[in-house]
């Protein structure tokens, strides 16, 4: 049996997209709570609405990269097991030019409207006088910001097209070439995937504090957005799986395989994290201990504050809960368990983007603003995320639903634990 027959022989429903949610309804879910945000510039403070909006996009755009780069491992290890999972996240990670779209206003705002509303840095005037800015100047202007923000959406967009473009051609002429074509994309776009968001972070997220510093913040981005992208490929499956446009597709070898990839990234996303801090806590410089002291303590009363709590959580929630969740193999085999623990982890990823982002608005006295959800949070995350699945569905229904005519389809047909 060829490797296409086999594939369409296992499920009926493979070429059946009917069955799937409608795009059109997340286009308007997307619209209606993005209009909403907007709305909020009304009567909200400018700053905090600004923040909601940035930590939504940066979510989901950690997400869409931890997939790019699911998708550049598969091919670069020229994996088998993984097969029949790359087509989803080769339809998500079509989102790219959408991203860039959402984030353009945050950056037009700070350039052309209230320099200060998030990166304060913008503000030469604010900051003329300040040492620590000066040194970081040639990084930390309004110009060097743009270019960089388009070589970062640039290169996304152009690795995501050269991957999807083979892939895609394959499933007609099902030429190897394409397959090799993709393991180069893949040996080239793993370190500019790397660069480019290790850069990013800096600026989106590291730099609203700017006399702040960690050389290893890249790397706590990479590990935040592959453990929220290996989430969401398991809920993506499963669903699949649930209108049976997955049955006999997905196995249980592969929901095992992801619950081992994400226990394997939660204990890296541990390290990185109490690496980061002990370092910083060791070695005591003013300019680096400040960040954490804000999301520790009232720098007035020296009492702890809301964000000390926020900090427990990530610590018991985003490492010991999934840790101790994964160790077991009999958990990572159930799928009602996997959908329960994978709302879970995308849930504190984002929380972990919000403890990072948020306590760079300070009141009146210094200190961070205390820890809080607005509406506007929810309706940014809900609204840019259903704009992606938008994307992602209108995307599924173009194209077959795995890469039937991949030399290794077979192989991972038949992936068991």
């Amino acid at each position: 049996m060829s490797a296409s027959q086999a594939a369409t022989s296992v499920s009926p429903a493979a070429d059946e997209p009917s069955r799937l949610a409608n795009a059109s309804t997340f286009l308007v879910v997307g619209v209606l709570f993005t209009a909403i945000t907007a709305a909020g510039a009304m009567f909200a403070d400018g700053h905090r609405l600004a923040m909601s909006w940035l930590m939504a996009v940066v979510f989901w755009i950690a997400v869409s990269l931890g997939a790019l780069v699911m998708v550049l491992l598969h091919h670069i290890f020229d994996a088998g097991w993984s097969t029949v999972i790359r087509r989803p996240l080769e339809h998500w990670i079509g989102v790219f030019p959408l991203l860039a779209g959402l984030f353009a206003p945050l950056v037009l705002l700070s350039l052309f409207g209230q320099h200060d509303l998030l990166w304060k840095w913008m503000d030469h005037e604010a900051v003329a006088g300040d040492i620590l800015w000066v040194k970081k100047s040639a990084f930390l202007n309004p110009t060097a910001f743009v270019v960089f923000n388009i070589l970062f959406f640039g290169a996304w967009i152009w690795v995501a097209g050269r991957l999807r473009k083979h892939s895609f051609a394959q499933d007609d002429d099902g030429s190897v070439e394409h397959t090799l074509a993709n393991r180069k994309t893949a040996a080239f776009g793993i370190p500019l995937t790397a660069l480019t968001l290790t850069f990013a972070a800096f600026y989106w997220l590291m730099s609203l504090e700017y006399h702040w510093f960690s050389t290893i913040y890249g790397v706590w981005f990479f590990a935040t957005g592959m453990k929220a992208a290996l989430a969401l490929t398991v809920l993506i499956c499963l669903y699949l799986v649930r209108k049976g446009v997955f049955v006999g597709i997905f196995q249980t070898g592969h929901l095992l395989n992801l619950g081992n990839i994400l226990l394997a990234f939660t204990v890296f996303w541990a390290y990185i994290s109490f690496s980061q801090y002990f370092l910083i806590y060791n070695a005591n410089v003013p300019e680096e201990t400040f960040w954490y002291n804000l999301r520790e303590l009232n720098l007035a009363s020296g009492e702890r504050n809301s964000w000390w709590d926020v900090g427990l959580l990530l610590l018991f929630g985003n490492f010991f809960l999934p840790f101790f969740f994964f160790l077991g193999n009999a958990n990572k085999k159930k799928p009602a368990r996997m959908v329960a623990i994978c709302v879970w982890i995308l849930l504190i990823a984002f929380v972990d983007i919000a403890f990072n982002a948020l306590p760079s608005i300070k009141q009146a006295n210094g200190d961070a603003i205390p820890f809080g959800v607005t509406v506007f949070d929810v309706t940014a995350l809900v609204g840019i995320g259903a704009l992606c699945f938008w994307s992602f569905f209108r995307s599924f229904a173009r194209t077959r639903c795995i890469p039937i005519r991949d030399p290794r389809i077979v192989e991972s047909l038949h992936c068991h634990e």
